[in-house]
């Protein structure tokens, strides 16, 4: 009972003072399945959850729930009045926004809420969080434009101190995302759903919060762990510093001190991690950690974190094969493709509960990995995966409708595609955001800047600028793409059944893996997202000759690893729109195959001894 009072206690907390959009009157938009936690969305509290688990603070407030919309032509000013009202965190296209409807290029979506600040937040600086909004934004709080952001994938805030009054605030957003008609990163995203190809996602699709913090306060920090020296190497990022100022970094194992050191602002540290308990799928030990910002022998601010000790490299065999090592053990990592689309919310999981689900049954079905597909997505997810041991591969979102081939694979030249100068400005400053802001957590072993070669561009030039800028993790240039002797990885796509790229392509270099392949098909009456013309690679009737091709394909990695293969990625985990090829079924309520008898299928990849 106790803790029940506290849930509601924070509940009420978390939302008291958020003026919502007109009146309760939100339902789903009906006509497509929906997995089971849609029915369990409440549009006062949803995705209540503190949303940056590597840096926690106790004053804040979420935003979340029912705003206002409208949907004008991009050239018309800011709309006096609203056309109705939208479920927040979920895309206007999505069902669980209440509105289903979609945007386009020539549009403008606006947003327009009301909230007050909390006791906490007064004499505060405040700060205004959007964990992702697709695609470029423009934030007004009572009336003053307070900050500008162009990308879909990556948090930002403002700090919208000097635009409050007192009383109720107003908070008015504009979006406009041209989808797959602009030059943008958009993943799957496409006007015209079909095939591999989904329906747009525009706008708001994380929490948006506000955050009480001190004048001088912790605005970032970057942690890099290594085994080796068994340091942990911290920088923090701090602002309106004043001359004095310390920085207080501490590891702790439990409630022991690991260690502890003061440094001045902006210059790194390094702790020392001794006899480090190590991180692994089957051991996924976290340390905590405490950054504050000290004046005169006083906390200033603080924020809670935490860390992982391991290593990801490669390391050639006894025959000279490249073999992917995780803290200096060869680990052959096995996963799903998961691409973390949602029938009722697209981009946006319904609830935690959901999103954390997939992460829970790719682990029951005996995976000890995920590549998450030209995707990011919300902290709370890499964060669980920190906390069960999930290795993550992590792709940049692919997109740019003007890229254009400077030479087709096969003839003279590097087979690369050409971008406008506008369109690689954008992907470059993404993808270091998203390198930024995921960099902390653990779990993420490979970065995945292309994939199959949309909108490839100067692989090798990008390639080595990621492993330049983070040389901590692995980085696969092209998954399925064009080869190029650049990065640690040479990643082949296979469909249905598994192969092995050549060893000799180059003289050894790169470790091998096969990024992609399977894509098994079997449709489940009821639980599609349409009743006629799904696909996949390969389609069964049945659940019994599903298993049996899939089972063949996994004695067929066998001797593939022998030979030198690091890594497999399996397509995929779910039914995604049109595409039936999941171990589940894309409403999540089906499990095609049970998930011990996949786990017991694929120990004898994990077993396969490497010298």
């Amino acid at each position: 009972m106790l803790k029940k009072f506290v849930f509601l206690l924070n509940s009420v907390y978390l939302f008291s003072g958020v003026i919502f959009g007109q009146g309760t009157d939100w339902k789903m938009v009906p006509g497509k399945i929906s997995s089971p936690w849609a029915e369990k969305v409440n549009p006062k509290m949803v995705h209540a959850e503190y949303p940056r688990p590597q840096m926690v603070r106790g004053n804040w407030k979420n935003l979340n729930g029912l705003w206002d919309y409208s949907i004008l032509p991009k050239d018309l000013p800011k709309p006096n009045g609203h056309q109705g009202s939208i479920l927040v965190p979920f895309a206007v296209e999505s069902a669980l926004s209440g509105v289903g409807k979609t945007v386009g290029k020539d549009s403008m979506l606006w947003y327009r809420t009301e909230f007050t600040l909390t006791d906490g937040m007064k004499g505060k600086n405040v700060l205004l969080h959007f964990g992702a909004v697709d695609w470029r934004t423009e934030v007004y709080v009572n009336g003053r434009k307070v900050g500008t952001h162009d990308g879909g994938y990556d948090p930002f805030s403002f700090d919208i101190t000097d635009a409050l009054k007192k009383g109720t605030q107003q908070l008015e957003v504009s979006v406009w995302d041209p989808s797959d008609r602009g030059p943008q990163p958009r993943g799957k995203q496409v006007t015209r759903p079909n095939g591999i190809w989904y329906t747009p996602v525009t706008g708001i699709w994380q929490t948006v919060w506000i955050e009480g913090v001190p004048k001088t306060y912790i605005a970032n920090f970057k942690q890099t762990p290594d085994i080796d020296k068994q340091t942990l190497s911290v920088q923090v990022d701090a602002k309106n510093l004043q001359p004095g100022d310390r920085v207080r970094v501490t590891a702790l194992d439990g409630q022991a001190k690991a260690d502890e050191q003061f440094v001045t602002p902006g210059q790194p540290l390094a702790l020392s991690v001794k006899s480090p308990k190590l991180w692994a799928p089957e051991n996924p030990f976290l340390y905590d950690l405490l950054i504050s910002i000290v004046r005169n022998g006083k906390t200033v601010d603080e924020v809670k974190s935490y860390f992982a000790m391991r290593k990801i490299s490669m390391k050639p065999d006894a025959n000279g094969m490249q073999r992917m090592l995780l803290n200096d053990k060869f680990v052959f990592q096995f996963g799903p493709l998961d691409q973390g689309w949602w029938p009722d919310g697209l981009y946006t999981a319904p609830s935690a509960e959901a999103l954390t689900y997939d992460v829970d049954k790719t682990k029951q079905m005996g995976f000890n990995m995920i590549r998450k597909h030209v995707k990011v997505e919300p902290a709370i997810w890499y964060n669980y995966c920190d906390k069960v041991g999930m290795l993550v591969w992590q792709d940049m979102p692919s997109g740019d409708l003007g890229a254009k081939w400077n030479n087709r694979p096969g003839m003279e030249g590097d087979g690369d595609m050409t971008r406008s100068p506008e369109s690689e400005n954008i992907f470059r400053s993404e993808w270091k955001e998203i390198m930024d802001d995921l960099h902390n957590f653990p779990s993420i072993v490979v970065w995945v800047p292309f994939n199959e070669a949309w909108g490839q561009f100067k692989t090798t030039e990008i390639t080595n600028w990621t492993m330049n800028y983070d040389p901590s993790r692995l980085v696969n240039s092209a998954s399925g793409g064009n080869f190029h002797e650049t990065g640690h990885i040479m990643d082949l796509h296979n469909y249905p059944g598994p192969a092995m790229p050549k060893a000799s392509l180059f003289g050894k270099k790169q470790a091998i893996v096969l990024g992609e392949y399977g894509g098994l098909g079997l449709p489940i009456e009821e639980h599609t997202w349409q009743d006629k013309n799904n696909w996949g690679y390969r389609t069964f009737r049945n659940a019994d000759t599903l298993f049996t091709t899939y089972a063949s394909y996994i004695d067929q990695l066998v001797p593939y690893i022998q030979k030198g293969l690091s890594a497999a990625v399996y397509t995929q985990t779910t039914d995604v729109e049109v595409e039936t090829n999941g171990l589940m079924t894309y409403d999540r309520k089906v499990m095609k195959i049970p998930e011990a008898k996949l786990k017991a299928a694929h120990e004898k990849l994990y077993a396969v001894k490497v010298q």
